[in-house]
């Protein structure tokens, strides 16, 4: 089994420390989602572990050997960073012969990962008349060519239709299931959610979840609480001076967090106020991921409850 070890990563440019003492690992046979907030150092760490950015602390491996002293690379490693990385004169078979030729792989390999990717009835076609969604067909092709045990994908899904979408979620399993270490990075926590067995979690280049999807929702997913009220404004009242957090919801409904449909019950029948509707919510990955996040997203948008004021 080939799994990615990063240990102590550390990588800073100018003053700016980018990735801090960064530890995680990727095991195989499943597939590890890559979070964090724009500016958290994801695409570094994943330009590191590829030996495009040398570090200047620590050590990211593959298979316990960096990738500089892999012996022929695409056969241990494929990755996927940049769907436009191609040559836009040459058909979709001609770039991935280039690449088979540069490292020793066998022409049979290029037809068989087209296939695998629903490229083969365009094989003839120019890359560069390729949409987004089947340039990141073509890039996923090129990382499978030598059959690496180990996958590197960033922002897969972008430029694909909901199809592409549903099928790049069970295509990313079947890879984790044949026994590959599959590390994805994405901005779509809802395909996370689906797809991913594990997360890393990082925020301003430093760990702050390592841990398997439903421990994660567990630990951190306490959920929100949809209330429906017959004074919703002064309800809303009693619920901050409470100590629940209160913003507006769908329909002049109130979503309610840091209190349980219990305790919010009980006050409620303190003031004497009807309730329609009392309905507790499971946190959805990109709620969990947002809060965990709050303190390392280098920008924030005021929202607020637009009830009456105090």
């Amino acid at each position: 089994m080939t799994n990615i070890d990063v240990r102590g990563l550390t990588k800073r440019y100018g003053p700016r420390t980018v990735v801090d003492d960064l530890s995680f690992t990727v095991p195989a046979g499943r597939v590890t989602g890559f979070l964090g907030p724009n500016g958290a150092g994801k695409s570094t760490t994943m330009r590191m572990i590829l030996g495009l950015a040398a570090p200047d602390g620590g050590s990211a491996t593959i298979g316990g050997r960096r990738y500089r002293d892999l012996p022929v690379p695409l056969t241990e490693v494929g990755a996927l960073l940049d769907a436009g990385a191609v040559h836009a004169a040459r058909t979709a078979r001609n770039h991935l012969l280039a690449l088979a030729a540069s490292n020793g792989l066998p022409r049979r390999r290029v037809d068989e990962v087209l296939a695998r990717v629903g490229l083969e009835s365009v094989a003839g076609e120019h890359a560069g008349s390729f949409s987004l969604g089947m340039r990141q067909r073509l890039g996923i092709a090129a990382a499978l060519l030598g059959d690496p045990r180990v996958l590197i994908f960033d922002e897969p899904v972008n430029g694909l239709d909901p199809e592409g979408i549903r099928w790049i979620r069970a295509f990313m399993r079947s890879l984790a299931g044949e026994g590959r270490a599959v590390l994805v990075s994405s901005h779509l926590m809802s395909e996370m959610a689906q797809t991913a067995d594990h997360l890393v979690v990082i925020g301003r280049g430093r760990l702050i979840a390592d841990t398997g999807m439903s421990e994660f929702m567990q630990t951190n997913g306490d959920g929100t609480v949809l209330v429906r009220a017959d004074d919703a404004d002064t309800f809303a009242l009693h619920l901050s001076a409470a100590g629940a957090t209160v913003r507006e919801g769908p329909e002049s409904s109130l979503v309610v967090s840091d209190m349980t449909g219990a305790q919010i019950g009980k006050l409620a029948a303190f003031h004497g106020v009807a309730l329609s509707e009392l309905v507790p919510q499971r946190a959805s990955l990109e709620d969990v991921f947002m809060e965990l996040t709050s303190d390392s997203v280098e920008y924030h948008g005021a929202v607020e409850y637009h009830g009456a004021a105090a």
